[in-house]
């Protein structure tokens, strides 16, 4: 009775303890393998599943292989980067912000030259338009004013000029 009662205890907490260690083995979408006490998330496929309480472990298919081997090619290829690759890195993104930087202050100069050149524009049209004796020097350094002809004249180029002004 008592060999009984041993083997009954025996056979209950073997039966108790072997679904305490029930193990779920699975390739997750990652080609790593999970170890788990839980089942696998239910969007796992069951090609991908190698181990589950009640079945025999089994090796996943060969897509799955070839899919595990494809991952860790992957993975491989994605090694950490190296000093000089970080330095190479970072020196290439420094030269990018120098030449960025270059070219918005060479935008600001340019901006800033066009509204002083449009402002003389318009301070020169204002002498044209207000009627005041306009004179220019030649070469040899003599004043000559500027006939009414010539007068129109310029004062069309100014508002040429004035078109591209804002």
């Amino acid at each position: 009775m008592l060999k009984l009662k041993l083997t009954s205890g025996f056979i209950i907490a073997t039966l108790t303890c072997a679904s305490a260690f029930a193990q779920y083995i699975w390739v997750d979408e990652k080609g790593n393998k999970q170890f788990s006490d839980t089942p696998p998330p239910a969007s796992t496929p069951k090609n991908r599943i190698i181990k589950s309480p009640g079945l025999s472990a089994a090796k996943p298919t060969e897509s799955s292989d070839v899919a595990s081997a494809s991952k860790d090619a992957a993975n491989a290829q994605q090694k950490p980067m190296t000093t000089s690759a970080r330095n190479e890195d970072f020196n290439k993104r420094r030269a990018e912000q120098a030449e960025k930087d270059k070219k918005a202050s060479e935008d600001q100069q340019a901006n800033a030259d066009k509204q002083k050149n449009c402002e003389r524009a318009r301070s020169y049209q204002k002498v044209l338009e207000s009627g005041q004796r306009v004179a220019t020097t030649d070469k040899n350094g003599e004043r000559n004013y500027l006939s009414d002809s010539q007068r129109e004249k310029e004062s069309a180029d100014v508002k040429k000029a004035l078109a591209g002004c804002q």
